[in-house]
């Protein structure tokens, strides 16, 4: 017996916070009945079907891609925008694990593996995501001990980040600052510098744990290997 988002997570469906909200909002059905209960636990040879239609365990698959500009993070997307699902040619249904704004570039990490989409997400493992910032100003040491400390954004203060200051361009004003973190709040980057008084003019996600994007194009995408999926599973 395992718990329904869980399944339905590990059928390769969609993630489990996203399984969980499914539930929630009716549209699940086990062996024909509705089912809107977290937590509800189910067996092997249960039918499982989503808006009634009937689900079936999918291969995992695992996929990095470099995101370019203009694509929303999303498996799908009510207004017919480009999402980065439709940047990947593959058969199985696959979403992208946490988010990254539109205009947001970088590592982005796609797959059908709900646990580990959801060890890869949840803030208690810490998985560094490294991203580089191009700030209008010079960037001083007061904005950055404040964010290395942690800093008060939608009324909930971030975990301590790691900042390191890259370069100052004195033609064009702006700044390059490198900034580590574990969480994934909601434009996260973005509102940490507007809480010390910077704007973002460019953001890249360059790295999440060990995984880089060096060697791929904008747009681009591979296969991830069977070590760095292991690795991923245990990585902290």
């Amino acid at each position: 017996m395992e718990r329904l988002q869980k399944v339905i997570a590990n059928y390769g469906y969609t993630s489990r916070r996203n399984a969980e909200k499914m539930i929630l909002d009716g549209r699940v059905k086990v062996n024909g009945d509705s089912v809107t209960k977290l937590g509800t636990q189910v067996e092997e040879k249960d039918i499982i079907k989503i808006d009634d239609i009937q689900i079936k365990k999918d291969k995992k698959v695992y996929y990095l891609l470099n995101k370019p500009r203009g694509v929303i993070v999303s498996a799908s997307d009510d207004k017919n925008r480009k999402t980065v699902v439709d940047l990947i040619k593959e058969t199985v249904r696959i979403y992208p694990v946490g988010r990254l704004d539109y205009d947001t570039t970088g590592a982005l990490i796609l797959t059908n593996d709900g646990d580990l989409a959801n060890y890869l997400t949840h803030p208690k493992n810490e998985i560094e995501k490294v991203y580089v910032a191009k700030i209008k100003g010079m960037f001083d040491m007061k904005a950055l001990h404040i964010l290395k400390n942690g800093v008060i954004i939608d009324n909930i203060k971030t975990a301590p980040a790691k900042i390191k200051i890259k370069k100052y361009d004195n033609k064009t004003d702006t700044s390059i600052v490198q900034v580590i973190i574990h969480e994934g709040k909601n434009h996260q980057v973005k509102k940490m510098f507007e809480a010390v008084g910077y704007e973002v003019l460019k953001l890249k996600r360059e790295r999440i744990g060990f995984l880089t994007v060096e060697g791929l194009e904008s747009g681009d995408y591979r296969k991830l290997t069977h070590e760095e999926i292991e690795t991923l599973k245990k990585y902290h």
